[in-house]
């Protein structure tokens, strides 16, 4: 058995990883290959590239890597066609796997993807491109079976991993006796981003809003969580030449952990922000994408949605305040951070009551359900 995956940035790293730990209870000897990150090659995945090379956003970022992305495809394509694997699977990066299932789909390999792209919010003409492309989209949430159902594309619902992982009671002391912090101080995380382009347009003006909500509240205890050594350079880089006075704990990765030991959250939108949810923080979120992608956006009418983070998608409604583009200002943040820190006892156990809700409903066991529909799938097309 050899099954081929391809992630393309950190929160397709995780859920891979748990995928195939959950296909090996089926398949205990396939050989799993591909594209992967740090976590999916300790399960023994052999990645034929560095997935780094995949992690790029927006209209105007992957045009500077057209090229090397166009290569890596076309080389991918030509291998799996030449020697086929038993199946396909794509994970989430969807500008680069849509294309690569369509191929390997019409040519009689059985192609899934995991993780549907977010055509119901935005560019939803996407999905005209998914008809008759794959055998399965795999969903990590309910209401998007629907919306491709309605399509005539076979999905089905999983849950989500890290709705597994994350107890529905985190425990605040336990994680901040873990980062040596103070236990009784209010407690703010900051988490501009773990990629660089979200460090150069974010950091400036969280760093900005450190320094008022700091002036307004020197007792409060400020925490960073750093992806890594290239991230903490330029976010200190930054904070040297803008905020160099600016009291701030600097934590090495575990962003989870530092969310867990907040009272609440200045993040940038992604994935971050379910965790956020999923921890039951309150939070402000944030989301700037380069200027030429953002006049693309609204030129073209692309935003479907209502909202951009998933808590607020999810409940229907603004739970998470959200602030993008030029609404991002550091007065704006540090107002927000306010206003959510003076809300009533009432309204803060509204929206924690609200994520612990979405919480449960993603409690799915999510990866076994995952390798399950997968496993069926292979068995019905012996």
């Amino acid at each position: 058995m050899r099954i081929a995956i391809i992630a393309g940035e950190t929160s397709g790293d995780i859920l891979g990883s748990r995928l195939v730990i959950a296909l090996k209870k089926y398949y205990p000897d396939a050989h799993f290959e591909g594209i992967g990150g740090n976590e999916m090659l300790e399960q023994g995945f052999e990645s034929f590239y560095e997935m780094e090379r995949l992690s790029v956003m927006g209209f105007i970022e992957p045009l500077t890597r057209i090229f090397e992305l166009l290569k890596m495809r076309k080389t991918l394509i030509q291998r799996w066609l030449a020697n086929p694997p038993d199946i396909f699977i794509g994970i989430d990066a969807p500008d680069f796997n849509l294309k690569i299932e369509k191929i390997l789909y019409h040519a009689g390999i059985i192609a899934v993807h995991y993780v549907s792209p977010s055509v119901w919010a935005w560019r939803e003409k996407r999905v005209k491109k998914m008809i008759g492309s794959m055998n399965l989209m795999l969903t990590l949430f309910p209401f998007e079976v629907d919306f491709y159902n309605k399509h005539n594309i076979p999905a089905e619902f999983t849950g989500h991993p890290l709705a597994d992982e994350i107890p529905l009671k985190t425990n605040t002391l336990a994680a901040r006796k873990e980062l040596n912090l103070a236990s009784t101080a209010y407690t703010l995380a900051i988490l501009p981003g773990s990629r660089m382009g979200e460090i150069k347009r974010l950091a400036p003006d969280f760093l900005k809003a450190a320094i008022l909500i700091q002036q307004k509240h020197p007792e409060w205890e400020l925490i960073t969580p750093l992806a890594n050594e290239k991230v903490a350079e330029a976010f200190n880089t930054i904070k040297k030449n803008l905020a160099p006075d600016l009291n701030i704990t600097q934590i090495n990765g575990q962003s989870r952990t530092v969310m867990t030991a907040a009272d609440q959250i200045l993040m940038a939108s992604g994935t971050a922000v379910l965790e956020g949810m999923l921890v039951g923080k309150p939070m402000i979120a944030a989301y700037r994408v380069a200027p030429l992608t953002a006049r693309i956006i609204r030129l073209f009418n692309m935003i479907k949605s209502d909202y951009f983070t998933l808590p607020n998608n999810l409940a229907g409604e603004a739970l998470v305040p959200e602030y993008i583009q030029e609404d991002i200002t550091p007065e704006a943040l540090s107002s927000a951070v306010e206003k959510q820190f003076t809300q009533s006892s009432e309204d803060k156990d509204y929206t924690i009551k609200c994520f612990h809700e979405i919480h449960q409903t993603l409690r799915q066991n999510a990866s076994e359900k995952a390798a399950q529909a997968i496993h069926n799938l292979l068995e019905v097309q012996k």
